[in-house]
């Protein structure tokens, strides 16, 4: 009776750690067996589950889909814009999903950009177990395929995590015209992660179509922790904004303080 209930109690952790049937070579954790399983299933709960009625009155929006090399389907949006002057996919925190952001990613539509938003894998829309690696091998993907569609101009906005995921999956690639990382960290290596995945470590020599943006009132991701990061961009011809209004992506409560970090990041990517 003990051994059964022994086993009982270790299914979790098997599902937690990608022993359980089903998980591909790619969703093996990378930042600890069972803490990077046990982080990313708090997130996927703080980010809930998709609503459509979020995107009720949203022009211009459509579903799309990708499959990944390891059969996974990731499921997103797209925001149609006429004549789009490029793309740009974004990458959002680890707590959100993608219709809880599109409506006011809209502005980036009415700035003539074509706008893609994915759920991150084994979040809302999409299949899969949620890895570090895996993400980041979406990522590249992603990137990949749009790049293929032969828009003129190739923009990436990674927030928080996301800006972890677009430089570990292109940020010394020619894949991007611009890119912005917003609230990022320098290094994950101090969270159980290996140092190859710190995002210090993926910055192109030449980073003048790299923008780090910090905000001096983000708790969730604190300035200090972006210093070596916006340093190493600044010293390679990058550029940094420090604002000292901004918190985190999407927690600023004023709305024009939200519109202005998107007319930020527009008016950088748009230079490009």
């Amino acid at each position: 009776m003990g051994t059964v209930v022994w086993l009982i109690a270790l299914l979790p952790l098997a599902w937690w750690t990608g022993m359980a049937e089903g998980a591909t070579d790619l969703e093996t954790p990378v930042c600890g067996r069972i803490r990077e399983p046990l982080a990313f299933w708090l997130f996927r709960r703080a980010a809930g589950s998709p609503d459509p009625a979020r995107l009720q009155g949203l022009a211009g929006v459509e579903p799309v889909f990708h499959r990944t090399a390891d059969g996974r389907r990731l499921g997103g949006y797209r925001l149609r814009a006429e004549n789009p002057r490029g793309y740009l996919l974004i990458a959002q925190g680890n707590a959100m999903l993608a219709d809880q952001i599109l409506p006011e990613l809209a502005y980036f539509r009415d700035r003539g950009l074509e706008v893609y938003v994915f759920d991150y894998r084994g979040y809302g829309l999409s299949e899969g177990r949620s890895r570090l690696k895996a993400i980041v091998s979406d990522y590249r993907e992603l990137v990949r395929k749009l790049d293929a569609e032969g828009y003129r101009r190739r923009y990436l906005y990674g927030m928080s995590m996301g800006g972890i995921i677009l430089l570990n999956a292109v940020g010394r690639t020619d894949l991007y015209d611009a890119m912005v990382v917003d609230s990022s960290p320098s290094r994950i290596s101090t969270y159980g992660c290996p140092a190859a995945y710190d995002p210090v470590a993926h910055l192109p020599e030449d980073a003048s179509r790299i923008m780090v943006l910090v905000g001096l009132r983000d708790t969730v991701v604190p300035p200090g922790e972006s210093k070596r990061l916006a340093r190493t961009v600044e010293r390679r011809g990058g550029t940094v904004r420090v604002v000292p209004e901004f918190a985190h992506p999407f927690q600023d409560v004023d709305p024009t303080l939200r519109r202005r970090r998107l007319q930020m990041v527009a008016d950088f990517l748009l230079l490009r």
